[in-house]
């Protein structure tokens, strides 16, 4: 099945009433290796994380006090952005949030798991690419 240009994968052997860190993590990495090659190869080696929530930090370091509000974060220095000479100081990440991303799914009703993953997951990826929101945005309402 595909939507939005991405194959859905099979969500069979998905509990559908608790989906795991380790379900996200699979369906994130199905939905990165869903992408056109050229984006895949842009993105590099980012690392790609779920929790089941933001920690109190990064919350903070937002002004959000509800952790539900989050749902994804890119966490690195953009490829645009970083030296010439050298590497990046640390790996670049992309982290996902279970709990928030469940939440979103549960509320909504008119999309599925998957595509809200994978959404999210482009969304940060772009941020890696050194796309802000308004850029992405832009991005988006295109399709």
């Amino acid at each position: 099945m595909r939507a939005g240009g991405l194959d859905i994968p099979p969500m069979s052997d998905i509990d559908p009433l608790a989906p795991s860190l380790d379900d996200f993590a699979r369906l994130a990495r199905q939905a990165f290796d869903a992408l056109p090659e050229p984006f895949r190869q842009a993105a590099g080696e980012v690392v790609i994380r779920v929790d089941d929530f933001a920690d109190d930090d990064t919350l903070a370091s937002f002004g959000m006090e509800d952790p539900f509000e989050l749902t994804g974060l890119y966490s690195g220095h953009p490829i645009g952005d970083r030296d010439a000479l050298g590497p990046a100081p640390e790996p670049s990440r992309v982290f996902l949030y279970r709990r928030p991303i469940l939440d979103e799914w549960c509320e909504r009703g008119d999309v599925g798991l998957y595509e809200i993953i994978a959404h999210v997951l482009i969304h940060e990826i772009g941020h890696h690419l050194g796309l802000d929101d308004d850029d992405i945005d832009a991005i988006e309402a295109e399709d």
